[in-house]
This record gives C-alpha cells, sequence and structure tokens, in this order.
C-alpha cells in the first residue's frame, strides 16, 4: 500500500504577514522536493475536510475555540494578533480547520487499513496550541484532535505521540498530561522557546530535553535510551507524529545540527515499532521547519521512511 498524502489548497491562504517564517512558500516547497525526488509518484493524495467543532472540543475549551472564530479577520490584508508571533489573516481560519482536520482523515484511513500511514502535509502547525491558548505560530492541536478522534471514535487506547519538533510540544502536553491512553515523547533544546511547561513527573511524559548543538549521533543515542523502551514496553495501537524539522543544522530557528538522515533513521526506527506492535498504522502531521530546501529534503525522505521498504 502506497502513502496517503493529506493536504489542501486553503493552506496555502494563511498569510500571518510579510517575512514571518511559517509562510506559504514551506508547502510549495514540499511540493517541489516530493516531485524531484521522485516521491510524488508514490503516494495517494487526499483533501483534508473540515474538522468539526465536536472534534475540536475534545482536545480545546469552548471558550477557546470561540476566541479564535471570532479573532479571524474577513478583510484581505488584515491581521489579528492572538500572541506576539501568532498571527491570523483572513485566510487562517479556513486554513487552521483543513489541518485539524486533516489529522482526522489521516487516522480515519490507517484505521481503516486503506493506507498503513498518512501524512498530513499542512499548516499552520498545532503542537504548540494548548487546551486554551494558541501560541508559536499554533491555533489548533492537529495531532491531538487527531489522537483524541481515535480513541472517543475507534475505540484506541494505546496512542504513541511522537513529536521531534526542535521545540516542546507543549500544547500537545498540556492536552494529555495525566491521560494513561496517550503516551507523549518530545524531544526539544532545552533551554528554549517556549521556555515552560516542560517540567512534569506525569507518567505517559517522555521528555527529552536535549542541549544546544545537539547532533545526529547525540540525538540517536538520546532516543535509543529514553525512548525506544518506553515505547516498545507501551505496545501502541497507534503512533502518530509531530514531525518538526527546524532541527536541521541549515534552519536557523534553533540551534541543533541535525541531518536529514537522522529525521529519516528516527522515522526508520518509529516504522519498525508500527510494524512490531500497530499493523504499521502511523499518522504524521507537518509542525516546524522554515529553511525550505532542508525542508523539502526532509520531508520526502520522512515520507520515503513512511512508506518503508521491507
Amino acid at each position: 500500500m502506497n502513502l496517503a498524502f493529506i493536504g489542501h489548497h486553503l493552506c496555502q491562504d494563511h498569510k500571518p504577514g510579510a517575512h514571518h517564517p511559517e509562510c506559504p512558500e514551506r508547502l510549495f516547497a514540499i511540493a517541489d522536493r516530493m516531485i524531484a525526488s521522485g516521491m510524488e509518484m508514490l503516494v495517494t493524495h487526499y483533501d483534508a475536510p473540515e474538522v468539526t467543532r465536536e472534534q475540536l472540543l475534545r482536545v480545546h475549551d469552548p471558550e477557546y475555540v470561540d476566541l479564535i472564530f471570532n479573532s479571524a479577520p474577513t478583510v484581505d490584508g488584515e491581521l489579528a494578533w492572538i500572541d506576539g508571533d501568532t498571527s491570523m489573516s483572513r485566510g487562517t481560519l479556513p486554513a487552521a480547520l483543513r489541518a485539524a482536520g486533516a489529522s482526522v482523515m489521516g487516522v480515519d484511513l490507517v484505521m481503516s487499513d486503506k493506507h498503513h500511514a498518512a501524512f498530513c502535509c499542512v499548516r499552520p502547525p498545532g503542537h504548540h496550541a494548548e487546551r486554551k491558548r494558541s501560541m508559536g505560530f499554533c491555533f489548533f492541536n492537529n495531532v491531538a484532535v487527531g489522537a483524541a478522534y481515535a480513541m472517543a471514535e475507534h475505540g484506541l487506547k494505546r496512542i504513541a505521540i511522537i513529536d521531534f519538533d526542535v521545540h516542546h510540544g507543549n500544547g500537545t502536553q498540556d492536552i494529555f498530561e495525566g491521560d494513561e491512553r496517550v503516551l507523549f515523547c518530545s524531544s526539544f533544546q532545552h533551554p528554549f522557546y517556549p521556555g515552560h511547561g516542560w517540567e512534569t513527573d506525569a507518567p505517559n511524559i517522555a521528555n527529552l530535553p536535549l542541549p544546544k548543538l545537539t547532533d545526529g549521533p547525540a540525538f540517536r543515542t538520546a532516543v535509543e535510551e529514553h525512548w525506544l523502551p518506553r515505547l516498545d514496553a507501551f505496545a501502541p495501537e497507534l503512533i502518530m507524529i509531530s514531525a518538526g524539522f527546524d532541527g536541521h543544522a541549515e534552519d536557523d530557528m534553533a540551534h541543533f545540527n541535525l541531518h536529514t538522515s537522522d529525521y529519516g533513521w528516527i522515522t526508520r526506527k518509529l516504522h519498525e515499532l508500527a510494524r512490531k506492535h500497530c499493523g504499521e498504522r502511523i499518522v504524521s502531521c507537518l509542525e516546524g521547519g522554515y529553511e525550505l530546501n532542508a525542508l523539502g529534503r526532509c520531508v520526502s525522505t520522512h515520507v520515503d521512511e513512511l512508506i518503508g521498504h521491507a
């Protein structure tokens, strides 16, 4: 089976302002690299549906959802700033609804065995969105929406969410901390943005703070020591990924020295776990990654490893 590649043209219409790193060109860079690498022929494209209010309310408070809807600009060129680095344009709300809806579709596709894996090539990203607030370019927590949907509608009781973005997935932790049905693993540069929310003794959280200049060998060793045994023991019924590629050495948003091969390696390890425990079922959602050439290479490699070669 090939891979489900889920996106929507409305995700290009989220325009948070001139020179903002979370720009529409990110999706174009991925599309160009998918074609150049030959990966385009190995995926099936789907248009993401809009997420429903019911699906959002499983992970966000009603007042917060209302705030996002009510803050949406209605005039081209107008920006509404939700916090210091998170702004809404006229196209933001439609894009955010499709980005969250993509993870729901991904869950349905892998749980129905139409595809063993799905990649949600969407924006805005989601992993900084907490239950009651947006931050870090994020409005709705896409991966959390998908995980909550999988538990509510497919009856899953063990979901692993792995977040290898260079920034801590504080929003996902805020939503699932203490929920024994979810094992949340987040690696991130520390100290760094968002600078709070990662300290916890909750048994379902496996945070992996790493110093700046962390390179591939150090990252791989940390994952092998701190994550892989826990994930294996957890035996997930579904693996979900917050796939952020801003730890790449060419990306100046942070200070990691990871390379495309390191992202291929961790994806391969997660695919091996998925083969062992959950029928290869993986849903991956795009998070960060702001150097366009590096982002395109990383995503095509990530997709290649999700497809698998066994």
